[in-house]
């Protein structure tokens, strides 16, 4: 299921507590964030111990463009995530919101 930047950036507006991944690279992430936690696509399948108390919880996931967080939502979703959420058109889309 995925989410807009118009919804995501209203929740973060209002200090709303998220399950919040950046599956972009080190790289990425340094030059510009929206506050999400770093997981960088490659390393997903190493971090599924930690996302494990997630499994039925709310998880949303952005990228560049909305690409590698569609293939990371699918990947948990594979592994038994039931609520995955990917921002469509990812951080470039949410930039021109602003």
């Amino acid at each position: 299921m995925d989410i807009t930047v118009e919804e995501l950036k209203e929740r973060l507006e209002k200090g709303e507590s998220l399950n919040f991944y950046d599956v972009r690279e080190e790289h990425e992430y340094e030059e510009d964030n929206l506050g999400a936690v770093l997981i960088p696509l490659g390393d997903l399948p190493d971090h599924l111990n930690e996302l494990e108390p997630l499994k039925d919880e709310e998880i949303i996931i952005h990228c560049r463009s909305g690409a590698r967080s569609g293939k990371a939502a699918r990947f948990l979703e594979s592994q038994g995530f039931s609520n995955v959420r990917n921002v469509v058109g990812g951080i470039l889309a949410y930039r021109e919101q602003e």
